[in-house]
């Protein structure tokens, strides 16, 4: 599937947008508009990429830090490294442990996407912050020819940003 996304500042521009496609003969159900009054990007599909690192985030923490205390109690049971002297043997291993879990969860955090959500990667975060700031997004799905006839009629418009992407095929 092809989308061609338009950034329009305000409502007047995205219904006129909207009604001139209409008009020169976009299906409407091949259009929407997101904003305020219209659908939101929750609605629409404009995954937020915090969400699905979250999860993963915390799916790899409940298998990885069980594996991690014990690979640090096992360390330093094979080692006996003395990491606080008054602890005592089991207690250093348990603190072997602890660091280990933390090491796991770390590992968690950056191979489940805590990076990104730093970050804030993602295509879709730049149209959620748009539409956070009162802007109105125009979007058509279709073929790419109904995406670039779509294209040449909202250039008159002068959007903020005309974008067009194509959703990677799975197999």
């Amino acid at each position: 599937m092809n989308y061609l996304i338009a950034v329009l500042s305000n409502r007047i521009q995205a219904e006129e947008a909207y009604t001139t496609l209409e008009k020169e003969g976009i299906p409407t159900d091949k259009i929407t508009i997101l904003g305020q009054g219209y659908k939101s990007a929750d609605e629409f599909g404009l995954i937020d990429p915090s969400q699905p690192a979250k999860r993963q985030i915390r799916q790899l923490s409940i298998w990885l830090a069980p594996f991690g205390f014990a690979a640090g109690y096992v360390f330093n049971l094979l080692t006996g490294i003395e990491i606080i002297g008054w602890a005592g043997a089991q207690g250093n291993h348990m603190i072997g442990g602890l660091f280990g879990a933390v090491a796991a969860l770390m590992g968690a955090f950056f191979v489940g996407g805590g990076v990104g959500i730093l970050s804030g990667g993602g295509e879709a975060v730049p149209y959620r912050n748009r539409l956070n700031a009162g802007k109105y997004l125009l979007v058509v799905q279709g073929s790419e020819e109904l995406n670039d006839q779509a294209r040449r009629i909202l250039r008159q418009f002068e959007p903020e940003n005309l974008q067009g992407y194509t959703e990677p095929t799975s197999s």
